[in-house]
């Protein structure tokens, strides 16, 4: 399904994108209700309205305009991954744990999206498969030291210090501060 966009759409797009770079959002919150009257459903207007109001602090809002995106059979991954993180903040647990699977669905090598799964998965104290969204998320961005940072937490949980103790001792080869983190919360030590 494509979007007809016109001349008009463009001026408006450049309109309200020329307010946020000036630091106008709230303008161009305006700009973009006043395109979405003219573009209704349109992807583009839809995801810049939540991001607007995900940056206002209004997620409920913001997670309202991202399940009418991912809505269409053209929604992109990181629509998906947008509106799980969101759902994932305010405790929408299950909620997001779909959404970041439809994510992954479209796209199986988005690294947040594998991230945000094992948090859902790790409140929902399913630590096998949290091991293993974790493990793929580390695959897919290994010098992100939050990955890790979880995939630790979830083996002291499950009373395996000697996994951890080995995520410790591979953090401090370079993200030193999170492997001092690590071993004063779960008190191991390398």
């Amino acid at each position: 399904m494509s979007v007809k966009r016109d001349l008009r759409w463009y001026l408006f797009k450049y309109w309200a994108s020329s307010l946020i770079v000036l630091g106008l959002k709230k303008r161009a919150t305006e700009v973009f209700e006043e395109m979405l009257q003219e573009y209704p459903n349109d992807p583009y207007v839809l995801s810049s309205l939540a991001y607007l109001k995900t940056q206002e602090g209004d997620k409920a809002g913001a997670i309202t305009l991202y399940k009418i995106v991912v809505q269409r059979s053209d929604a992109p991954a990181y629509s998906w991954y947008n509106l799980g993180f969101l759902q994932e903040e305010i405790g929408q647990v299950e909620d997001a744990e779909f959404s970041f699977r439809k994510a992954l669905n479209l796209d199986e090598k988005m690294d947040l999206a594998w991230y945000g799964l094992g948090l859902t998965l790790i409140q929902q104290r399913r630590f096998d498969e949290a091991i293993k969204a974790l493990k793929k998320n580390t695959q897919l961005q290994p010098m992100s030291p939050y990955g890790w940072y979880q995939l630790a937490r979830v083996y002291v949980d499950r009373q395996e210090p000697e996994e951890a103790v080995k995520i410790i001792r591979h953090l401090k080869d370079f993200e030193p501060k999170f492997a001092k983190q690590l071993e004063r919360e779960t008190g191991l030590t390398v």
